[in-house]
């Protein structure tokens, strides 16, 4: 009878630690909804259990069409994480292999028989911009596709940034390569191949690709992307502006993104990817890896997802997109079990995602740190390079001050060690008393093997 009574006790002590948050979750999107800063869909998991999913806004602003948990979103840059699933599949299918030179597949591209297919998947592939090469171009007749970028490429053959694996940059380019490679390998269209090898087998119905303005199609709760204009000082679609917005010219491109889906598919996606439902434990070492340069630079950059891992949150694999008027992002905490999915059809200055605030609610206080000991650490130090840096203690929490009008929280993990909040790769500092004073700190940025120290000199 008493285990019972103690095992209800824990069952309602977790009930009520979930409803804490749970509240604290809403209080948070409620605000930034009311302030204009979030107009979209929110879902948050613990190991796949929902603890917070809602609506806030409109899908369609003119027709006051409210958003709800079936809205439809553009995923923008999240989708580089399908087209890396793509490509995982036909590697597994024996169809291709990640060490193939892109030219293999597309063998117009003969000056760049250097660029692997796992150079363009962890952003080593050192090819230009091709949003940037189409803004040179005077005439843009229709829409582009990813034949328009590899025939741009064959034509004017810009040379790389950098040779490849030799540097990591973020590239457009080499996704929609990655698509196109996917349609050569497969013998069948990039939107048809991820159907029938990711969204079908995942039951994830309403995700699709869709091009709105390149092949218009009736689809069920799709949302429109809104961008705030300084013109009229409101929102508009991009084809409000003009028809001939950038983005409707590159509408036809996929693999970079064009993935559209709902917050609940994308739960079905993360938790297939804790099965085998897909691909296996090797595979998914590959996909969630830190690629480095042949310089050994980390890249923090896995299979079509951003990675990071600490003591205090574990590893972590990420990515966040911004297109036309939507803003995404997904956050999947591998060793917590935290989802955070957030997308959002409202782009402008004041949009932003709080993926921080989240973090924050979700784990709590690490550690319940000492104020008067904290407002001791707070002062002005003395880097090793001769530079201050100021430490401020307010409303009972210790902050590093990065310049006149910015400051980061330090948010204690134990009694003299503080994790910088919001700042990739983590940073740590490490107080350091002498006589019961403190006299020091050490900065740690471990990922990267970086210290410093600052001595206290007021």
């Amino acid at each position: 009878m008493v285990k019972l009574i103690t095992i209800s006790a824990i069952f309602f002590l977790q009930a009520a630690m979930a409803q804490t948050k749970t509240e604290k979750l809403d209080s948070l999107f409620q605000s930034a909804a009311n302030d204009g800063t979030f107009n979209g869909n929110i879902l948050i998991a613990d190991k796949g259990k929902v603890i917070y999913q809602k609506s806030f806004g409109y899908a369609d602003v003119k027709a006051k069409e409210k958003l709800t948990s079936k809205s439809v979103f553009e995923l923008a840059s999240v989708s580089k994480q399908f087209t890396a699933m793509g490509i995982v599949l036909l590697q597994k299918q024996g169809k291709l292999s990640y060490d193939d030179p892109i030219t293999k597949f597309l063998p117009e591209l003969s000056m760049y028989n250097d660029i692997t297919i796992k150079n363009l998947l962890v952003h080593t592939g050192g090819l230009p911009d091709y949003m940037e090469l189409m803004g040179e171009e005077e005439n843009h007749n229709g829409f582009a596709t990813n034949q328009t970028i590899i025939d741009l490429f064959v034509n004017k053959k810009p040379p790389v940034l950098f040779k490849p694996g030799e540097k990591h940059e973020y590239s457009n380019t080499g996704y929609a390569i990655l698509a196109s490679i996917i349609e050569k390998a497969s013998g069948k269209s990039f939107g048809d191949y991820l159907q029938e090898n990711i969204f079908k087998p995942l039951k994830m119905n309403d995700t699709r690709i869709y091009r709105r303005w390149f092949k218009p199609e009736k689809i069920k709760n799709v949302t429109k992307g809104y961008i705030y204009s300084d013109i009229i000082k409101g929102f508009v679609t991009p084809d409000e502006i003009s028809k001939d917005y950038y983005s409707i010219y590159l509408d036809g491109i996929v693999g970079d993104g064009m993935v559209n889906s709902t917050t609940s598919d994308l739960l079905l996606w993360d938790q297939a990817l804790y099965t085998d439902k897909l691909v296996n434990k090797q595979d998914k070492e590959l996909i969630f890896s830190s690629y480095p340069t042949q310089s050994g630079k980390a890249t923090r950059y896995g299979f079509g997802w951003g990675i990071s891992s600490s003591d205090v949150y574990g590893k972590v694999v990420s990515h966040s997109g911004g297109w036309s008027g939507y803003v995404t992002y997904i956050a999947r905490y591998l060793d917590k079990g935290y989802t955070i999915i957030m997308l959002q059809n409202v782009s402008s200055e004041k949009t932003s995602i709080p993926q921080m605030e989240v973090k924050n609610i979700l784990f709590g206080t690490l550690y319940k740190a000492d104020k008067k000991k904290m407002e001791e650490m707070a002062g002005t130090y003395k880097n090793d390079k001769g530079k201050e840096r100021e430490l401020l203690f307010e409303k009972g929490k210790l902050y590093t001050k990065l310049d006149p009008e910015n400051k980061l929280e330090l948010i204690p993990v134990s009694e003299n060690k503080f994790l910088v909040d919001g700042f990739q790769p983590e940073v740590y500092y490490e107080f350091v008393a002498e006589n019961n004073k403190i006299s020091k700190y050490i900065i740690t940025q471990p990922e990267l093997s970086i210290r410093s120290e600052g001595v206290k000199i007021k």
